[in-house]
């Protein structure tokens, strides 16, 4: 199995290291990830500037390339450019922290793993959920390989579509298991932080937290990830609501 890994945190962060530990292991791993740290991106691509690439190195010795650009530009040059052949699964991740709800909109680790799809190669995204600078990766790396698996026996009836999985920060024997889920409508709740500079110049931070709406139904994303379960939610990047495409069609639309 050849696998391109990539992520949004940047090409040194620890969960995309944990990711090729057990990759390298089931086949070809390549790594073709951001430069510098790329969260909530989304599937921004870069077009007024030149793409710029270097080899990078970890401990001494070749670890992957590192891009000037986002996670969708990694996967994009990454599997036309640098792969130089076939490539049978994209794996983006280990995020930092869930990927849930809203919030996968703005996720940069989601889009590397859309676009993967997009040119048809398939794709998962891993995120743990845990902001801890000291999360331990291992048990969400274990499990992305044993879902790897599942993806390439399914590759037909997942053709299109990317898996987003969200793993507990929890020892892998109180994990309750695997749930397939849809995307829930928890969403960041943000304020700005207003400060000075030294030269009194007004500048802000985004911060907020996600919260889950009371009323949302335990089969969502991050219902399930509370109870403890590792999370699959099955996204594509068809955002037409077709359920509700004919009853547009049949009524009448101003004219400009």
């Amino acid at each position: 199995m050849r696998v391109l890994l990539t992520n949004d945190d940047g090409i040194y962060a620890r969960g995309l290291l944990a990711l090729s530990e057990v990759f390298s292991k089931k086949g070809e791993c390549l790594i073709v990830a951001p430069e510098l740290e790329q969260s909530a991106v989304g599937h921004a691509i870069t077009l007024s500037r030149p793409l710029m690439v270097r080899r990078a190195r970890r401990n001494g010795r070749f670890y992957g390339y590192a891009v000037s650009g986002t996670p969708a530009d990694s996967v994009k040059i990454g599997l036309k450019e640098i792969a130089g052949g076939p490539v049978d699964l994209v794996v983006s991740g280990i995020n930092l922290g869930a990927n849930v709800g809203i919030n996968v909109i703005y996720s940069g680790t989601v889009s590397a793993a859309t676009e993967g799809c997009i040119l048809g190669v398939p794709s998962m995204a891993v995120s743990l959920d845990s902001r801890s600078d000291e999360a331990d990766f291992s048990t969400a790396a274990a499990i992305a390989g044993r879902i790897a698996g599942f993806i390439m026996e399914n590759r037909s009836l997942l053709s299109g579509i990317a898996l987003n999985v969200n793993v507990p920060a929890l020892p892998e024997r109180d994990i309750r298991g695997i749930r397939f889920t849809r995307q829930g409508q928890a969403r960041l709740v943000e304020t700005f932080e207003r400060r000075l500079d030294p030269r009194n110049n007004i500048y802000y931070w985004l911060v907020g937290e996600t919260l889950q709406p009371e009323d949302e139904e335990d089969d969502t994303d991050l219902s399930v990830l509370k109870e403890g379960y590792v999370s699959v939610t099955p996204v594509e990047s068809d955002m037409t609501r077709h359920d509700l495409l004919a009853a547009l069609q049949n009524r009448d639309c101003p004219v400009l």
